[in-house]
């Protein structure tokens, strides 16, 4: 039996189809949504629109921006020597937390995964060897603890040896199976700091 109308029911079924979003909060959401005023309704949607049309990848990172580079990337104080590999642009907002990492990044957009079909040539591994032939020192590799994300820094680690460029892994700091997103600053500042030269 439908407790709601088409509408609303049309709402909690949008909602819950985010992640994270079950059907409880949905129904939260569409009735805190339903009883905001009408102009911060306008403004909420036309705000994801927004979004979804202008933010794009950031042509050297590959991080999600509005701009043709990220504020990383145009930032001349930053370290360009340095590129810290992470799996998604949550990992890159974790590390800026810590305030300590002066490199700048480069944003795979997931890990290779044989299992799931991901192989090396869907995510951006290609991007990542053209940017080493400008002046690059050290890749820090901070993917996940995961068996992905070990796969991946294995297959990079292999990719960038022959270059002669220093290729480090982050620490185990980050426990085996933790997503990067979801560590404290300080975990993530210690992995930093005793990362391993691979």
């Amino acid at each position: 039996m439908d407790y709601y109308s088409r509408q609303i029911s049309r709402l909690i079924e949008e909602l819950s189809s985010l992640p994270g979003i079950g059907s409880k909060s949905a129904q939260r959401l569409a009735f805190h949504i339903l009883n905001m005023p009408t102009d911060h309704v306008q403004k909420l949607s036309s705000t994801i629109l927004e979004a979804r049309q202008k933010v794009r990848y950031c042509q050297s990172c590959f991080t999600l921006t509005d701009s043709e580079l990220c504020p990383i990337c145009s930032n001349t104080d930053r370290d360009h020597k340095t590129i810290m590999v992470v799996e998604d642009t949550r990992d890159l907002a974790a590390y800026e937390k810590t305030n300590k990492y002066e490199g700048v990044y480069h944003v795979l957009h997931g890990a290779i995964s044989p299992m799931l079909g991901i192989g090396p040539g869907d995510i951006k591994l290609k991007e990542l060897m053209q940017r080493l032939q400008a002046e690059v020192e050290e890749v820090i590799i901070a993917t996940n603890s995961s068996l992905e994300g070990e796969t991946t820094a294995m297959y990079i680690s292999k990719l960038i040896k022959p270059t002669g460029i220093k290729v480090s892994r982050i620490a185990s700091g980050v426990p085996v199976g933790g997503d990067l997103e979801y560590i404290d600053e300080m975990t993530l500042l210690r992995a930093l700091e005793g990362r391993t030269e691979l």
